[in-house]
């Protein structure tokens, strides 16, 4: 049996306006990574592999959590958003969100766009990004132990999306909903993959951490 444990990165940047001012945890960012490693070192530490994808807000996450010496796998990257919200705006005139209400209007239409292939211009096409990501889960399933992937909130919502046979819609509801430094837990058991848990923040139901459950 293999058994999964994926994580969102801890807040990054929110207050970004691309890719490369975004890709770094806040200090609150690297707080949420550091109870959330305190929370597995009590109660189950150990995994046979830890994987991050090639960005630093995913590594900073998994450092934070204790788990330095980890796997790189480009699969785990999360989507373009700010190009792709660009292409959205160019080729269709949905304006980029300004502010995060804007934001869950606009990530359902510019999922529904991207999905459809009717928006031409973005990084990286939804089959290919769908295609890397449950690919990845694929393989970490041929084998058995417990993993700890650090990833982002997209490619968590196509993981689950591929897991529960959602459609594109439910996809994008689930990606609104992912929080940061939250846990997903997935099994493969007789040869069938399973959703056991998701978006948990035990480390977060704590008395004074209110403030800390943050989505951007």
């Amino acid at each position: 049996m293999a058994e999964l444990i994926l994580v969102r990165h801890g807040q990054a940047n929110s207050h970004a306006t691309d890719e490369a001012s975004y890709d770094k945890l806040s200090d609150l960012g690297h707080e949420q990574a550091r109870w959330l490693g305190e929370h597995m070192r009590t109660t189950n530490p150990h995994f046979d592999r830890v994987i991050t994808g090639t960005l630093r807000r995913q590594k900073e996450t998994a450092a934070g959590m204790g788990y330095a010496d980890t796997q790189v796998d480009a699969r785990l990257d999360e989507l373009q958003y700010w190009a792709m919200a660009a292409a959205l705006e160019a080729e269709h005139g949905v304006p980029s969100p300004q502010d995060p209400t804007e934001f869950a209007a606009h990530l359902p239409q510019m999922i529904e766009h991207w999905a459809a292939g009717t928006v031409k211009s973005v990084p990286e096409p939804f089959s290919a990004f769908y295609a890397r990501t449950t690919g990845l889960i694929e393989e970490v399933c041929e084998g058995h132990g417990r993993v700890l992937l650090v990833t982002s909130g997209g490619v968590i919502g196509a993981i689950v999306r591929h897991v529960l046979g959602l459609n594109d819609t439910g996809m994008a509801k689930v990606m609104l909903q992912v929080m940061n430094s939250s846990v997903h837990r997935l099994e493969y058991v007789h040869d069938t993959l399973m959703l056991g848990s998701f978006n948990a923040t035990p480390h977060l139901d704590i008395p004074g951490r209110e403030h800390a459950r943050t989505f951007v």
